[in-house]
Parts: C-alpha cells; structure tokens; sequence
C-alpha cells in the first residue's frame, strides 16, 4: 500500500488520508471488498477509527458503504466520467474564473512554480509513460490546484480538490488499461499562458477542452476492457 501519511495526526486522519490515497492510486481495485478488520491490521490502526475513515470516503463517494455488509471501492463507468466530467467542467471553470479575477503576483508566481515542477519531472521521465509516475501525478494535482488557489470560494477549492482526486482515479484506472499514454504538456503550457494573461474566457474554454479530452480517453479505455475489470 501507499506510503503513510505523518504518524502525529489523528488516526481518523491518517486511515482517511491513507486510504483516500491508495483508492485515487487505484491499489484497490473497482468494486473491491474493504474488510475494516483486514485495513486495521495493514494500518496498524484499530478498527473504529478505519470504519470512520471509510464512512468518511463513502460520503465523497470514493467508497460505497453497503447497508449491513460493510464497504466496496466505487465502480468506475462510462456513466460516471461523463456526469464526473460534466461537474469538473462547472465547478472548475467557475474557480479558476474567480481565481483570474482575484489573484495576485503570489498567486501567479506559485502557478508558474508549480508548471515549471512538473515540466522537470516529465523532462526527467523523457519518453517514459507518465500516466502511472506517482511524482508526476502529484505534481500534476498540484499544478491544476495552483490554477485554483486564489478563488475566493473555499467550498468551490474543496469541490474541485474532490472532483480531481475522482477524475485522478478514472485516469490510473484507464491508463493500466491502454496502450498509447496522453502527452499533456502543450495542453498545460497553454493554459497556464490564458491564465497568467488574465484572458479569463481563453483559459476556461482551454481548461473545458483539457477536462474532456480526459473524458474522451477514459471512455475510450473503459469501452474496451473486457467485461469485470471497470
């Protein structure tokens, strides 16, 4: 399983982060049983605090918790991306608007920190697959979250945080599952152009464009998986 989180927080906490972490990674597959009693003893957490963790996921639907007969890892469907891609595209669109209009240097100067990270880990990766580098992801999040991170709606920077750890599950998902990996570098480069000009219209529809075309890839790989492995 992934890496722990810091052994000083809440072991709520930790069994959530830990566990959000694995399930966005897609260490558990879709539809996988979550048995309280075998998460405990490979978190080295007692149950109570892992039960509360998975009700935690259930709630962000990551986990579906099932009346009586404990918890399973939520599907991943062709249904699901396109409602998923639908929300992105309001909920994001709509943060980084505001966040055009009431950023400052500092804001702009973590942007371009942030886009500069991960272009030096793709430039480390070359011509490797990036779609599964765990640093990469990361610095991926962080890219996408440094767009959003002067909106002055903290319920919208909590729904896009959520929305794009969802989107993040459907990508791994997809990716152990194709062939041909998605370069996304001129597609980040461009938007990050549209936002540090201010042309707010120019970086919503770029960043529509870069939501779907996710979409787009996702569908395309569940569609042909064989039947039982989405």
């Amino acid at each position: 399983m992934t890496a722990a989180p810091p052994a000083d927080l809440p072991l709520t906490e930790r069994a959530y982060r830990h566990l959000r972490q694995a399930i966005v990674r897609c260490e558990f597959e879709p539809g996988e049983r979550l048995r309280v009693d075998d998460l405990s003893q490979r978190l080295d957490i007692s149950s109570s605090p892992v039960r509360e963790a998975l009700n935690r996921l259930a709630q962000q639907r990551f986990v579906r918790a099932l009346d009586n007969r404990g918890f399973r890892v939520a599907p991943l469907t062709i249904d699901g991306i396109t409602d998923l891609t639908r929300v992105r595209v309001l909920v994001e669109c709509e943060a980084l608007r505001d966040a055009i209009a009431n950023g400052d240097d500092a804001w702009e100067a973590a942007a371009v920190a942030a886009a500069h990270s991960l272009g030096r880990v793709e430039s480390r990766l070359g011509d490797k697959p990036v779609a599964l580098d765990n640093e990469w992801s990361e610095r991926h999040r962080a890219f996408h979250l440094s767009l959003y991170a002067a909106c002055s709606s903290p319920l919208l920077l909590d729904l896009a945080d959520n929305l794009f750890d969802s989107a993040e599950r459907y990508r791994r998902h997809s990716a152990k599952h194709r062939a041909v990996d998605r370069a996304k570098h001129n597609e980040h480069r461009d938007l990050l152009r549209s936002v540090l000009s201010r042309d707010a219209d120019a970086a919503v529809q770029r960043l529509a464009r870069h939501i779907g075309a996710t979409q787009r890839m996702v569908v395309k790989a569940l569609a042909e998986m064989p039947t039982g492995t989405s």
